[in-house]
């Protein structure tokens, strides 16, 4: 659900339903910083900061970031510390707080609440992760890469005891250990009582990984999602050899079906992604043995989601002429991973708007550490200036058709750069494949809708 689509609103609509609400993880510092850059409307940032068991950590964040009315037109939102390698409180009172506020304003009314991250942006986790756990979240979701160290920093996490999470270092040389991690007691100054330790629900699109996570206690996770190609944002390659069709999209086989049955034998609860999202999809995967489905396209369109309803209004009537065509894009992530991109006018999936826009990388969440030439550890990204990847060692293919995820999605629901010369960050969006849904609801529906629908009961929850 990219970035702040699933937030705190839609994860409590989907809550009050009985159901798992999950607010997306990925960037929860910008987001925090830039809406108390806005002036918090509603005061509910500064609610969820009051209720921070360390009130020093958060009046220093409301200090720097805080703005009584909101910043001014053209005025550019005030920057985050970036992720790193090396200790930074500063950044990681950040993200504990930020975490920490998603959470608690998503649990208000009761129900359970997991919070989704990605594997790919290692340097963020344990930091996050505490943060929500403060808050009491009930799961975590964890995507986009092998997250085989996750069941043991919650572990620790869990009993506020020091937690760390190898990080991938390219160039590094074998048995050479790169680390990033939080000492709880250290950052709030004292050991609260031992915390809920949440259910970990892997994020696998075959059941080699799911096998391979279940095989010891170490790496076991509590559950698995078990997506399709068709699920909105990253999707995992296909595999072997990259074959593109002739739309210039990734072509999936044989060999990128899922063994469902292989994934039951593991005795593992699991749920189904991408293109289940009907009382017919609900029903076939019961029939595999899946406890459920997860749905993120259909709560992405709905009332409660974090798009900037501009943007939200305009996928909706471009999806209900049958117009919008949603793009598996092999080169727009910087990750590396095909990633889905929702093609409107005036966003980036436009080749015009993507020229236009200067290439620069000031957020840098999915920047990769890689060893500089004097033994120091750098960082780099594809979507950055090409001469400035290219000088840190990366290949001229890395960058190209690389879109800036990070801000496009920040500016995917309303909190794009702006700059007194005029610029404001293009958005990007992304939704899954399959909108075939959207027929089956009402056209103002909201998260309950969603629900009702696929239980069996599209008529219950409309408002």
């Amino acid at each position: 659900m990219g970035v702040g689509v699933s937030g705190w609103r839609l994860a409590r609509a989907v809550a009050r339903t009985g159901q798992l609400g999950v607010v997306s993880g990925v960037a929860l510092d910008v987001t925090l910083a830039r809406r108390l850059q806005q002036g918090d409307p509603g005061g509910h940032l500064r609610a969820a900061l009051a209720a921070f068991p360390v009130p020093a950590i958060s009046e220093r964040i409301l200090a720097r970031y805080y703005v009584r009315d909101g910043i001014g037109p053209g005025v550019p939102y005030r920057p985050v510390p970036r992720l790193g390698l090396r200790p930074n409180r500063a950044r990681d009172e950040l993200a504990v707080v930020a975490n920490f506020a998603e959470v608690f304003l998503a649990r208000r009314d009761g129900g359970l609440i997991g919070i989704n991250y990605l594997e790919k942006i290692q340097m963020a986790t344990p930091a996050a992760a505490y943060g929500a756990m403060l808050a009491g979240v009930d799961y975590v979701l964890m995507g986009a890469g092998i997250p085989s160290q996750i069941p043991r920093l919650l572990d620790r996490l869990a009993a506020h005891l020091p937690a760390e999470v190898s990080v991938t270092v390219v160039g590094a040389e074998s048995g050479e250990r790169h680390t990033v991690g939080v000492d709880p007691v250290a950052l709030l100054g004292r050991a609260p009582e031992p915390l809920k330790r949440p259910r970990l629900l892997a994020i696998v699109s075959s059941d080699v990984l799911a096998g391979y996570l279940a095989r010891t206690p170490e790496t076991r996770p509590d559950g698995f999602v078990v997506e399709t190609p068709v699920a909105g944002g990253h999707s995992a390659p296909p595999r072997g050899r990259m074959r593109l069709d002739e739309s210039e999209q990734p072509v999936y086989g044989p060999r990128d079906e899922v063994n469902l049955g292989k994934v039951a034998a593991l005795g593992l609860p699991f749920w189904l992604a991408g293109g289940y999202a009907s009382r017919d999809g609900l029903a076939r995967a019961r029939a595999t043995g899946a406890e459920g489905v997860q749905v993120g396209t259909a709560f992405a369109l709905c009332r409660e989601s974090g798009l900037d309803d501009k943007q939200r209004r305009r996928l909706l009537e471009r999806a209900g002429a049958g117009a919008l065509r949603v793009r598996n894009d092999p080169h727009a992530s910087p990750a590396g991973f095909p990633f889905k991109v929702a093609g409107l006018e005036e966003t980036l999936a436009e080749p015009e708007v993507y020229e236009r826009r200067a290439r620069l990388c000031d957020l840098g969440h999915l920047r990769t550490p890689y060893v500089r030439p004097d033994g120091g550890v750098g960082f780099r990204c594809p979507a950055e200036p090409v001469d400035a990847y290219l000088r840190k060692g990366g290949r001229p293919e890395e960058t190209q058709g690389r879109r800036c995820l990070c801000n496009g999605l920040v500016a995917a629901i309303g909190l794009g750069q702006h700059r007194p010369d005029g610029y404001a960050e293009p958005p990007l969006l992304t939704l899954g494949q399959d909108l075939d849904f959207l027929g089956d609801l009402p056209e103002r529906y909201g998260a309950a809708d969603v629900v009702a629908h696929l239980l069996g009961d599209a008529r219950e929850g409309r408002g």
